[in-house]
């Protein structure tokens, strides 16, 4: 006689359900997967960002940005904006690397950095030189690498508003030609804004009386208004355009920006009397000189009778001299800090110099 077991009734239904899995072909869930236990270690809160420039501080865009964790040999990569700017986001912590590739610029590789949970890491500024084995060069004009710069200098303005077409931030700049120095001083003295400044100058004579032979109300505003914007025209078409064309001087202020503060001070200073050849040596300034003189010798012909002269000749030139010096202190000491869109540093640190 066969033994037959008694099964209880739940253990009659597991039995059953156990039965039908096995027909159906239904397998019980899965356990996480492995990929996925790696997927949810790698994420993270913490960051790292940088910024990518070439050999002349010039934003690099479009740069390759590769960052692996060392650890787990995971990549990531990426590309730099407009302003040379990258980052990564949801890291966790570990030790990693970064390695940065341009079109026409040498690899370089940041030195190994670790990171903690929620930190935010900031980068050195990673800079590029370029290639040293190129597979073409292309040879430009010097007056087409002019025509670029003053293209750029054309774009800056202080706070955004005034401007500050006059101040080379590149030290070696290319030298300009006659055509791109009237055409830089038509651009500077009509723009606009000196306009706006020849107002508020004549606003300021008319509340002072100065030159009261003009007399007041809106007849001798006008006259004001007209002055000034004389001289200031005149001034610089003939001591940035006429005589830097003529004795081939460069009209532009060239931000140092290192040395020591005197050294500084006395290149911004001396701008008023020093000027760069086009040839790149420095001689007098007969530009300014000549400028301001020839200006306030035709102003002559239409300030009034009461205060023409000799006095007024030669008062208007040494105005116009202490300007230019006062003008080279701001521009090395303020301007650069709230200037929009300035290329270049200045003048490069040599040995032994202090920064």
């Amino acid at each position: 006689m066969c033994a037959q077991i008694a099964l209880r009734p739940a253990e009659v239904q597991n039995a059953a359900r156990a039965e039908k899995l096995a027909e159906t072909g239904d397998n019980l869930p899965d356990a996480p997967s492995t990929a996925d236990s790696n997927q949810s270690q790698e994420s993270g809160s913490a960051s790292v960002s940088g910024t990518v420039l070439d050999t002349s501080s010039a934003a690099i865009s479009g740069a390759e940005i590769t960052l692996t964790e060392n650890r787990r040999s995971q990549v990531r990569s990426t590309s730099t904006g407009t302003d040379g700017s990258f980052v990564f986001g949801s890291l966790a912590p570990g030790s990693y690397t970064v390695i940065v590739k341009a079109n026409g610029f040498q690899q370089s590789a940041a030195p190994e950095f670790t990171l903690t949970q929620d930190q935010a890491f900031q980068l050195p500024t990673i800079v590029l030189s370029v290639a040293t084995a190129p597979t073409s060069l292309v040879v430009r004009p010097t007056e087409v690498i002019a025509a670029q710069q003053v293209k750029a200098e054309e774009k800056q303005r202080v706070i955004g508003v005034i401007p500050n077409f006059y101040t080379s931030y590149i030290w070696d700049a290319a030298p300009l030609n006659t055509k791109q120095k009237f055409s830089l001083a038509l651009r500077d003295t009509f723009d606009p804004v000196s306009v706006i400044g020849v107002s508020l100058g004549a606003g300021i004579e008319q509340a002072r009386n100065t030159f009261p032979g003009y007399g007041q109300g809106a007849a001798g505003y006008g006259k004001r208004w007209g002055a000034l914007f004389a001289n200031g025209r005149t001034s610089d078409i003939l001591s940035r355009a006429v005589f830097p064309s003529l004795l081939h001087q460069d009209p532009r202020y060239f931000y140092q920006g290192s040395g020591s503060t005197w050294s500084r001070i006395n290149h911004a200073v001396g701008n008023a009397f020093v000027a760069r050849s086009d040839s790149g040596h420095l001689m007098p300034n007969y530009s300014y000189f000549l400028g301001d003189l020839c200006s306030a010798a035709i102003s002559n012909l239409y300030y009034p009778a009461s205060s023409r002269g000799s006095g007024l000749v030669f008062t208007n030139a040494a105005l116009g001299l202490a300007g230019r010096a006062g003008q080279g202190l701001i521009r090395e000491f303020v301007l650069k800090h709230i200037t929009k869109n300035v290329p270049g540093q200045g003048k490069p640190v040599s040995n032994g110099q202090n920064p």
